[in-house]
């Protein structure tokens, strides 16, 4: 294999699963240590990945958010398998938090038959409960129009008189170090606070959320449960040792 083709190889595989293992590219390129050595120090001097310790993972910069349109294109099947994970923890007659995001949005049709009243701070998510006739109280605050979520003072002083019995909450990034992140600072602060106000927290990400680190921390692991399609099995360990990680079959 040409140099140039191994080396799209590594970030092709690097794109879907945000982790690669030395080892594991030598036997998947078959190319010699030194050789795989060699590209993901290349790759890393051309900014295109940080190398750890047996491999490398994706680069991500910190302040990077990607637009909700954007986003509800990726991963849609795992998406849906996690947001349908997340309606078994859903009980009739709770009283829940919606978080703004790409994957609470997909567990709206599993809430019709379910008696709930639902909290958001998302005018698009609020659209589809009712739409769905589910009850729904919607945040009022600025619309931050990337990511369609309702953020702000006003947001805040409003969610900071509720009390929830679960909350489900997205994330940007998942480390055992720094916990779940998210790149704006006021997103971070709203979301940190609808799991503080909740009896019950879940974090819904999909694989590609895992290893990764955004600017602001929500806050630590053992906050919230995670509920999710794949947890890398590199990762598991460290991360089942702060908080409970739920996976689902796609």
């Amino acid at each position: 294999m040409l140099t140039e083709e191994r080396r799209k190889k590594i970030l092709e595989l690097l794109d879907e699963h945000n982790v690669v293992k030395s080892q594991d590219l030598m036997n998947r390129l078959q190319a010699s240590e030194s050789t795989i050595r060699r590209d993901l120090q290349e790759l890393e001097d051309d900014g295109h990945l940080k190398r750890v310790h047996g491999g490398a993972t994706k680069m991500q910069f910190l302040d990077d958010e990607p637009a909700f349109s954007e986003k509800s294109f990726k991963n849609i099947q795992q998406k849906q398998a996690i947001a349908k994970l997340a309606s078994q923890e859903i009980d009739d007659g709770d009283i829940i938090y919606l978080d703004a995001g790409t994957t609470t949005i997909e567990l709206i049709p599993y809430l019709k038959d379910i008696v709930v009243t639902v909290v958001t701070n998302s005018v698009g998510l609020a659209a589809k409960l009712v739409e769905h006739q589910i009850n729904t109280i919607v945040l009022g605050g600025r619309i931050k129009l990337k990511t369609d979520a309702v953020i702000g003072s006003q947001a805040m002083a409003q969610l900071s008189q509720y009390r929830f019995d679960k909350a489900f909450v997205g994330t940007n990034g998942i480390s055992e170090k720094t916990g779940y992140t998210t790149p704006d600072p006021e997103e971070a602060a709203l979301k940190r606070l609808a799991i503080q106000q909740s009896e019950k927290a879940f974090i819904l990400a999909d694989y590609s959320k895992f290893n990764q680190t955004t600017f602001v921390q929500i806050t630590k692991l053992s906050e919230a449960i995670i509920l999710t399609d794949r947890c890398p099995t590199e990762l598991y360990t460290d991360i089942a040792k702060q908080t409970t990680i739920k996976e689902v079959s796609v």
